[in-house]
């Protein structure tokens, strides 16, 4: 491994970036790896992306699927919707030019995780198309899993946790998605998780959160069980808040 060190600290990639209005400034590479970074995590970063209408789930398959993963010992961040308009992007609204923007940041907070070998689950409505391709172009090949939360939008009304649908109907709301704002469906998701199964029955979380753990399972961004030395005290910890 020092070895690897030592040759990442001499071998630096070029990068060509929009730097937009900044000047005068150049990427500058760090000297450890990112494949040194997913040996040490035992697991390979990427990032699933969340996309559906409110009420479709995403939040909550996205928190079960974090648990699941830390009881396997894998490292993950969380990025949602809500949370990280209280913080990086409280001075955007919902506006489509609003929105891009929302979806740019959290893209490249995305990215930065990926590259440091964290599984990264972002849990976002990102109604437009063009807003999710363009974080995929910006992200290395195999590093955008883009997870639909399928769901018809009737069925989302009945939820409304947090009454918004009906608040959009009452015209309380504007630019809500699937009432007066499109949502532009995703073309070639990696996965397609539907509310009901094949069955007509409703799925728990869990159901969901087990059919992407089996998604990312079997391409092996989980790594091996026996990879992370911390993994079976991570899944006692995180059995015991179970």
């Amino acid at each position: 491994m020092a070895q690897q060190l030592a040759s990442a600290a001499t071998d630096h990639t070029a990068h060509t970036y929009d730097v937009g209005k900044a000047t005068n400034i150049k990427f500058h590479d760090g000297m450890v790896p990112r494949e040194t970074k997913e040996q040490l995590l035992g697991q390979k970063g990427v990032v699933l992306w969340f996309t559906g209408l409110s009420g479709s789930g995403k939040s909550t398959v996205a928190c079960t699927l974090e648990h699941a993963l830390a009881a396997r010992g894998r490292m993950t961040v969380l990025l949602d919707g809500d949370n990280i308009r209280h913080g990086l992007n409280k001075n955007l609204g919902f506006s489509a030019q609003d929105r891009e923007e929302n979806i740019r940041r959290i893209g490249e907070v995305a990215k930065l995780f990926a590259e440091s070998g964290v599984i990264t689950l972002t849990s976002f409505i990102s109604p437009y198309r063009k807003d999710r391709d363009g974080v995929r172009a910006r992200l290395a090949p195999g590093d955008f899993l883009e997870c639909y939360m399928r769901i018809p939008i009737e069925l989302c009304e009945q939820r409304d946790p947090k009454g918004l649908y009906r608040a959009a109907r009452a015209g309380k709301i504007k630019n809500f998605t699937g009432i007066d704002d499109p949502y532009e469906e995703p073309t070639a998701p990696e996965l397609v998780v539907d509310a009901r199964d094949a069955a007509g029955n409703m799925q728990s979380a869990e159901d969901m959160a087990a059919q992407i753990m089996q998604y990312l399972e079997e391409r092996g961004y989980l790594g091996s069980s026996s990879s992370n030395g911390s993994g079976k005290q991570v899944s006692d910890r995180a059995a015991a808040t179970a």
